[in-house]
């Protein structure tokens, strides 16, 4: 796939990033047995993937992947998970997408969780952008950028993963 526009974050730099969330990840979550990390459908489930392999890297804790998909054209169509709710209830769960822009999907996702008692509920995005109509923040992110509203972040993960602002 070839992309055109200035990369912003190479492989390196988000490999650096996600080692860093994960980390931060478990000091939130340190006595804990089980971390639930729910990834938004496509890249967010991917990123969700990448900070799942780090976690179990540096914890003994049982790290269950969740993918949450959200229509991104239809926000209000009813949010599913590839686990069942009861999977997650009262335990931590961090909720996570590549790129949090409006917050769109990003409050969708956060108001499906909230109709399940957690022990705690985090976000985490790989970038984040200052354009946000809802109320929503990445409590854990790799980058912070102030872009114009018409520029575009495009994330790659692929085998030289790459993150592109167009």
């Amino acid at each position: 796939m070839t992309v055109t526009g200035n990369i912003i974050l190479n492989h390196q730099q988000i490999q650096h990033k996600t080692r860093r969330i994960a980390y931060q990840i478990l000091e939130s979550n340190v006595n804990e047995e089980e971390i639930i990390i729910a990834g938004i459908a496509n890249n967010g489930f991917v990123f969700a993937q990448k900070i799942k392999a780090e976690l179990e890297k540096i914890t003994d804790a049982v790290i269950t992947l969740c993918e949450v998909r959200i229509d991104k054209q239809h926000p209000l169509t009813a949010v599913t998970t590839s686990i069942a709710k009861e999977a997650y209830i009262h335990k931590p769960l961090v909720l996570i997408d590549d790129v949090l822009n409006s917050g769109t999907t990003l409050i969708y996702g956060v108001k499906h969780f909230l109709d399940v008692p957690l022990k705690n509920f985090k976000t985490a995005v790989l970038v984040n952008r200052n354009h946000k109509k809802y109320p929503i923040k990445a409590d854990f992110k790799g980058i912070s950028l102030s872009t114009s509203i018409q520029e575009h972040i495009d994330v790659v993960f692929a085998e030289k993963d790459m993150a592109y602002l167009i």
